[in-house]
């Protein structure tokens, strides 16, 4: 175990060559000199991983465990690889990747690595490693920003750069628990490039926001996990989810959000027994994972992103409240009429109201369409309260919820299984609810 720690280390010493990039950003060098000169260390170190370093110590303290069967780093050097591309993309002039995002992206990596590897020396607890990457990619992602705006004077604000390094980690550990440890290269760059989004569209960063959702999203993904309402890598997404929804969009939303995760979790919990007996259970004791929540939840993540660039794109932003809400009752309406309508016999496919066994894609029962129709004006209701909506906007919200249960059920009796996965139906169906709710506001001018 102390050879991992070592490993990550090193890794770690390499990952600092990043802050070379911002050094030569502020150069006034041309852009081609500019790109070769931050690639050229790392295209170095990839190079000599490759063809130089074969056997001995320094192969050792590299080494991970499938360079062995080579006599090649393969790992180093698809992580020096993607540095250097990264690299390359930083001089860009108006376009460029900012040097923070960068910088700020390996470091999450690479120290976050080291973080959960001196977690690991001490017990082999996946949830308490994880935790460890998260904070150890959190202080150094910031670390990162700071370092940036010294060398460029470029500096962001304190509340803007802990919410961005918060976010970096959180979708470094997520998809570092995901993905095999090979895989960091593309980690290094999905990361990258998305905080390089959220840096182009000019999000304002509230420090009280920041700390309540750091906070407060921590302490309900803990919850989550510990209660077996979440795995491990659907308690990260949640608590992305929940950040997210915090600062970019505010209380209010985040209320939709885990009323959502709290009676959908509990749902698939009830009568759990039972469900497994007619196989309509959850996977893993109903703990659900990164791709259950992310189907149910992406529109809702893009409708809360989008409402705080709403500046930017040109749209009203009362427009993506509807849409969040919409899609967080259709999540919430298709989640409970699943559960619950699953413990009742009969159930009739939507398509032709013909009796077919539980658990086929499609089918429906008339309590479980009453546990959905309550379940989007649960949403509906916590909506109306915290966006201010009057009875004629609360029941766009009720009737985007609807419709996107119905929406999921005509998916599921026809393109499940051959074309679509549950959950691309889940994520169509939340989309349905949220265009049904918005398109209704849009229509009778509400925004």
């Amino acid at each position: 175990m102390t050879g991992n720690v070592r490993r990550a280390g090193a890794y770690a010493l390499i990952g600092s060559l990043a802050l070379v990039v911002p050094v030569l950003a502020v150069r006034g060098l041309d852009p081609l000199t500019t790109a070769g000169a931050a690639a050229l260390p790392f295209v170095a170190v990839g190079l000599a991983a490759l063809y130089v370093v074969d056997e001995g110590p320094l192969f050792d303290l590299l080494a991970r465990p499938g360079d062995y069967e080579e006599s090649r780093l393969f790992g180093l050097a698809a992580f020096a690889f993607a540095c250097a591309g990264l690299a390359l993309l930083v001089p860009l002039r108006q376009f460029g990747l900012p040097p923070s995002a960068f910088v700020g992206s390996v470091a999450a990596l690479v120290v976050g690595n080291v973080a959960a590897e001196l977690v690991r020396l001490r017990t082999t607890d996946p949830f308490a490693a994880t935790v460890g990457f998260a904070l150890g990619g959190l202080v150094a992602a910031a670390a990162g920003f700071v370092a940036v705006g010294l060398i460029t004077g470029g500096r962001l604000a304190l509340p803007l750069v802990t919410f961005l390094a918060a976010i970096e980690a959180l979708v470094a550990a997520l998809l570092r628990t995901a993905l095999f440890e090979r895989d960091d290269p593309l980690v290094l760059v999905s990361v990258a490039l998305l905080l390089w989004g959220f840096l182009e569209l000019g999000i304002v960063a509230s420090p009280v926001r920041v700390g309540v959702g750091i906070g407060v999203s921590a302490l309900l993904g803990y919850v989550a996990f510990a209660l077996g309402t979440a795995s491990l890598t659907g308690m990260l997404t949640g608590v992305l989810l929940a950040l997210l929804a915090i600062v970019l969009g505010g209380y209010g939303w985040f209320a939709l959000l885990i009323t959502f995760f709290g009676l959908g979790g509990l749902s698939s919990k009830y009568r759990y027994e039972e469900k497994r007996e007619r196989g309509i259970a959850e996977d893993n004791e109903g703990a659900r994972g990164s791709g259950n929540v992310l189907a149910n939840s992406a529109v809702a993540l893009v409708a809360v992103v989008l409402f705080a660039a709403s500046g930017r794109v040109g749209v009203p932003p009362e427009l993506f409240r509807y849409a969040f809400a919409g899609s967080v009752a259709t999540a919430m309406a298709d989640t409970l009429s699943s559960e619950i309508g699953g413990l009742f016999d009969e159930p009739r496919l939507i398509t032709t109201l013909g009796r077919v066994e539980p658990g086929t894609d499609g089918a429906i029962t008339w309590q479980g369409q009453v546990a959905g129709l309550v379940g989007a004006g649960i949403i509906a209701g916590i909506a109306a309260v915290f966006f201010d909506l009057g009875p004629l906007a609360t029941g766009l919200v009720v009737a985007g919820g609807v419709a996107g249960t119905l929406a999921d059920s005509l998916l599921g009796a026809t393109l499940e299984g051959p074309v679509l996965d549950n959950q691309g139906v889940n994520l169509l169906a939340t989309l349905a609810g949220a265009v049904v709710s918005a398109g209704l506001a849009l229509a009778l001018a509400l925004v």
